[in-house]
């Protein structure tokens, strides 16, 4: 039987009028919206209706606004200036379909090794300061949090490349959203996981900031979705974060999947010297690394765009830690990051005292520029951090 045949009869077993459909929403900790709005083809089938309807009743309270003949990405939402915007969107749930769900990245101007993403979901509840998703193009344009509720032929797509690949490769869920945020409310993880279980060359890498996995536990998932966190010290999750699970939660989280049996990787970043950050963040490694049993571990710094900073700066104020830091110009890559200097020191720090700790543990650095690798010799590095295998 050939691959393709296999992937066709996976797709089936895993259909809109299964496992997926089947699955009763739970409210999604840490988002309460008041408005659900119905967009394009987000209705089309008997089972996208029912899906819709169980979602819709899940929060009673939310006003629902049907717009079938908008799209996802077209809607205007309103607010006076950004930062209302930017909120009033993290109160509007849109349900849609994304017919270009699957992609492959194609940064340029940093060491990011690019890779395959998918997204059944877009943008995030949570409220980080930090957050570089607010100054990405779509979010810029359609502030809004959303479900995608064609996730059949999501997977149908991520099974067609899969089938021609060669090596084994990495299909990431964590770029343009949160991996599980909304997973209480869609039961995604459900049809996602075991769908990867079965693939040959293809496994999910998935980041979340989200401790909720009771959908996972049970799952045949085969070792090949890899569960990572975004994670930071209590000091600075408390100074930068907003209506998130804390970092205890998600590393309690993180030691459920492990005793599951799943691959667990970690996400340091951003990491924001303030002062006395030495002493925060020793404090932090010496306690999460011996807690949890990780495969690798990714360090990052700011990297985001000028967009997402004026974010930043509304909400924390033009004299903030972060913005103080910051270089006056862009990288390569139309980022704004802190000095070289700067986040060289930082990276020699904290990689001096994980190589202590967990001498054989791989580190990899998140959007880093050539520089800083072969200030740190890390060369051997680059290409293996969290999103790729």
């Amino acid at each position: 039987m050939s691959l393709e045949r296999e992937n066709s009869i996976m797709i089936d077993l895993f259909s809109a009028k299964n496992s997926c459909w089947d699955y009763q929403p739970k409210r999604a900790p840490y988002f309460t919206p008041e408005a659900i709005v119905l967009t394009k083809g987000s209705c089309q089938t008997a089972p996208q209706r029912d899906f819709v309807q169980a979602i819709c009743k899940v929060y009673p309270q939310a006003r629902v606004f049907e717009r079938f003949g908008t799209s996802h990405n077209r809607l205007d939402i309103g607010g006076s200036d950004i930062l209302e915007t930017h909120y009033k969107g993290k109160k509007t749930l849109v349900l849609g379909v994304h017919k270009s769900a699957l992609r492959f990245s194609d940064e340029d101007g940093n060491d990011c090794p690019n890779y395959w993403h998918f997204s059944p979901y877009s943008f995030c509840p949570y409220d980080c300061r930090y957050c570089y998703l607010a100054g990405t193009p779509g979010v810029k344009f359609s502030p809004t949090v959303k479900i995608f509720v064609n996730i059949g032929e999501i997977l149908d797509r991520i099974a067609c490349v899969a089938s021609k690949l060669t090596v084994p490769a990495a299909f990431y869920l964590g770029k343009l959203q949160d991996g599980l945020a909304f997973d209480p409310l869609t039961g995604y993880s459900r049809l996602i996981i075991p769908f990867f279980a079965h693939q040959k060359n293809a496994k999910l890498t998935l980041l979340t900031k989200s401790a909720n996995v009771d959908n996972l536990l049970d799952l045949d998932h085969n070792g090949h979705t890899i569960l990572s966190w975004s994670l930071n010290p209590g000091e600075i999750s408390s100074l930068f974060e907003s209506n998130v699970p804390l970092p205890d939660e998600r590393i309690a989280a993180m030691r459920k999947c492990a005793n599951a049996g799943y691959p667990l990787r970690a996400v340091i970043m951003p990491i924001i010297p303030v002062e006395g950050w030495q002493n925060i963040y020793t404090r932090f490694l010496e306690k999460f690394l011996v807690s949890v049993p990780l495969e690798r571990i990714t360090l990052g710094q700011i990297c985001s765009y000028f967009g997402a900073l004026q974010l930043t700066e509304r909400k924390l104020g033009k004299n903030n830690a972060i913005s103080k830091m910051l270089e006056k110009g862009k990288s390569k890559d139309g980022r704004i990051r802190f000095p070289v200097k700067l986040r060289i020191e930082v990276y020699r720090y904290l990689i001096d005292k994980i190589k202590k700790l967990r001498p054989k543990l791989q580190i990899g650095l998140c959007l880093e520029e050539a520089d800083v690798f072969n200030a740190l010799e890390m060369e051997d590095s680059i290409g293996r951090c969290n999103c790729v295998l």
